[in-house]
């Protein structure tokens, strides 16, 4: 029979996992709909992305009372970097989004865990195992088939910025550790990353402004509550049980995606995207049973 903490471990366990599809289900409609809120510039569709979120998380700060400075100088280096890394990795699942199929630019972004994994050493001298790097490599050689990489294939560009995308989310993802292990709230990080990221996409959004119909601005607000909520929740459910027990579920934003791709826009992904896939969320599912496996043999030598 399973004792009290074992029961509590185990229903934190199954709400982590329930607020990570629920994540991964809200970024799937964010990429909707800002694919269906047509030909705008890019930063036009971030502004609003991070506006939103921006204001949702200070209500947040306000209501805890938290300090919207960061606990130290040292975090503020990683907290610009993080939204350096962040921004430049929503441009470019946004580009994706706006020229690929909604499950290919899904599934190129979420090579980001994969590239956790070398930044996290490079950032925090967490060294990678063997087995680790071969499912890095492997990962890879699953996002070519998506990529397709030919002179005759004109969207390979396109899918290169979405890789590019994926790249640069891991590295936010692993500056997001450094803070976390640095004491850091998420709340704090949201919302400096949100803002920050705000006030750099303005004056693009205002250079570049086109005008919005109701339909467009609707479709944007819709986009940025549900990145909102896609946030929080990724914030809640790695709160909730460590990455390395849960992540894998994250990759149900690719079923997700393609769903509402074919449904909002007739969009059936190829042969080679759906290798792809396999290979990608293979590599993925293995890095869940391998991390698993050494905690597993963690608690038993304890």
């Amino acid at each position: 029979m399973l004792c009290g903490s074992d029961n509590v471990k185990i229903n934190t366990k199954n709400k982590a996992i329930v607020f990570l599809i629920i994540s991964a289900f809200s970024f799937a409609l964010m990429g909707m709909f800002v694919r269906l809120s047509g030909d705008l510039p890019t930063f036009q569709k971030m502004f609003f992305r991070n506006v939103i979120a921006a204001i949702i998380a200070f209500i947040i700060l306000i209501k805890n009372k938290e300090s919207f400075k960061p606990n130290s100088s040292s975090n503020l280096v990683f907290l610009v970097l993080r939204t350096l890394l962040g921004l430049t990795g929503v441009f470019c699942n946004f580009y994706a989004v706006d020229n690929l199929l909604l499950s290919d630019a899904s599934i190129l972004n979420k090579m980001s865990p994969f590239f956790a994994i070398i930044f996290s050493f490079i950032i925090l001298r967490e060294k990678p195992k063997f087995f680790q790097i071969l499912l890095v490599v492997g990962a890879f050689c699953g996002s070519l088939f998506v990529i397709k990489p030919s002179f005759h294939n004109a969207a390979m560009l396109d899918a290169l910025i979405g890789f590019m995308g994926g790249v640069c989310a891991g590295a936010a993802y692993a500056c997001v550790r450094k803070l976390s292990v640095n004491g850091e709230s998420g709340a704090y990080i949201v919302f400096f990353f949100s803002l920050v990221s705000t006030l750099i996409s303005l004056p693009f959004t205002i250079i570049y402004y086109e005008p919005m119909s109701v339909y467009q601005l609707s479709m944007l607000l819709c986009a940025g509550l549900s990145a909102a909520a896609g946030q929080f929740m990724i914030t809640l459910a790695y709160k909730n049980a460590p990455p390395k027990e849960i992540s894998v579920y994250d990759f149900s934003q690719v079923i997700f995606a393609a769903g509402l791709g074919f449904i909002a826009f007739d969009q059936v992904p190829d042969v080679f995207s759906f290798i792809g896939y396999v290979v990608i969320i293979s590599m993925a599912v293995l890095s869940f049973l391998y991390s698993n496996n050494i905690l597993i043999h963690k608690n038993k030598n304890n």
